[in-house]
């Protein structure tokens, strides 16, 4: 069987004992690169088997054999970041260049910073309060459940701490971008990661990710994706009374003042709105301009807007990409319609793929002015290059807007 459509499971590239094939779509290009396996509850079972075995010497290994395998994958990861940045650009259309300088550099960046928190961890100190000694432990089994925004950015992110606090771990990448955690998985096992240490299982979020989340065997569930379905995982997981990390999705403020530098507020407002395509969960998507600069503010939008280029993430330069997959193109589409019948001003963009392409999962990028906070497109996250501006006259009134959202995330202030 191909590799792909294998789990790391025990330190071994393994079958699926409940197999389902699943393509790969490239969202630029909307073909098929690669074929992965869907596993079921007998290979969570198997993963979670594995990595509670593993957990009785991995929990006891030292700080020096922890940092060790860290180092070891940090080396091999640096040889195959070109890897890792074409494996990005092909499962999620990210542009070939965001991919090498912003992408890829995430996964030995947290590598390190591990590394370096590690070293300097007291694992063993004595009470403040004098008469006992605190031992920090290993939490035990770990169900890691990433996203496909930032695929190898969330992986590392998660599975790092995880090896450096003595954890073992069953990783479940998201389904429309597992080709760079496959390459993950690879560093770790060149890296000599213990064999149930780390496991991949690949799967969708109704099978393998509820079956983690349920698992009496996992200890812990960390989790980044959308707030419904953090929600469920909370609900399904409190029956075993395991630990959750959460992060969620974001409609974050980005507070213009009128004394600001208009042209770096303004590019930095684009800029990171419309980066990645728009599919970050803490993007400043509702961006509120003081009222006295608010009419030159919008035209510099406009046209930094209108200077956006759109185009082949195959191609080399600081273009956008498109969306992830054809579900995130409709969702984003219905959004931008709902943007476009509500009271507001359309300045740039709208509904549609960007002129020349006809194919792919490509989205114009889109400001809505004139927006108010009960609003559709305030309130709710788009997850693309989608960007509401509002007025405000005091700093009271910013601060009330900025925190009416049902989210948390982030927020800017300019």
């Amino acid at each position: 069987m191909e590799r792909h459509q294998q789990f790391y499971i025990d330190g071994q590239w393994v079958d699926p004992l409940d197999g389902q094939a699943f393509g790969v779509i490239n969202p630029a290009t909307e073909e098929v690169v690669e074929t992965i396996s869907f596993g079921g509850r007998a290979d969570v079972d198997r993963a979670v088997a594995a990595a509670s075995t593993a957990l009785v010497s991995w929990s006891q290994a030292t700080v020096e054999e922890r940092a060790g395998l860290l180092e070891r994958a940090i080396e091999i990861y640096q040889r195959r970041t070109e890897e890792f940045a074409w494996a990005m650009t092909t499962e999620m259309g990210v542009p070939i260049t965001y991919s090498r300088e912003v992408q890829a550099p995430c996964g030995d960046g947290h590598l390190q910073s591990t590394v370096d928190a590690l070293r300097e961890h007291r694992f063993e100190r004595p009470s403040s309060r004098g008469g006992s000694t605190l031992v920090d432990e290993a939490i035990g089994v770990c169900g890691l459940i990433t996203p496909w925004n930032w695929p190898i950015n969330q992986v590392v992110v998660k599975v790092a701490p995880a090896l450096a606090a003595g954890c073992t771990m069953v990783l479940k990448p998201s389904e429309q971008s597992p080709l760079s955690a496959h390459l993950f998985a690879e560093v770790l096992d060149e890296a000599g990661c213990p064999p149930g240490v780390f496991n991949l299982v690949h799967g969708d979020g109704v099978g393998v990710g509820s079956a983690l989340t349920v698992h009496p065997e996992v200890d812990m569930v960390s989790f980044t994706g959308s707030t419904r379905a953090g929600v469920a995982i909370s609900k399904a997981a409190a029956d075993s009374v395991k630990r959750v990390a959460l992060e969620l999705g974001g409609k974050s403020p980005n507070v213009l003042f009128a004394d600001a530098d208009l042209d770096a507020a303004t590019a930095f407002s684009v800029e990171s709105c419309f980066s990645n395509s728009g599919q970050t969960c803490d993007a400043p998507t509702r961006l509120l301009v003081e009222r006295t600069v608010y009419a030159e503010v919008v035209d510099r939008i406009e046209a930094l807007t209108a200077a956006t280029t759109i185009g082949d993430p195959a191609e080399e330069g600081d273009h956008l990409g498109p969306l992830v997959s054809e579900q995130q193109f409709n969702r984003v589409q219905e959004l931008i319609n709902v943007g476009c019948a509500e009271e507001t001003k359309l300045v740039h963009g709208g509904p549609g793929r960007p002129e020349g392409l006809q194919r792919g999962y490509f989205v114009r990028p889109t400001v809505f002015a004139d927006v108010t906070n009960d609003q559709r497109i305030a309130r709710e996250e788009v997850f693309g290059p989608v960007l509401a501006v509002l007025p405000f006259d005091t700093e009271d009134e910013a601060i009330a807007i900025a925190n009416d959202t049902p989210y948390g995330l982030g927020a800017f202030i300019q």
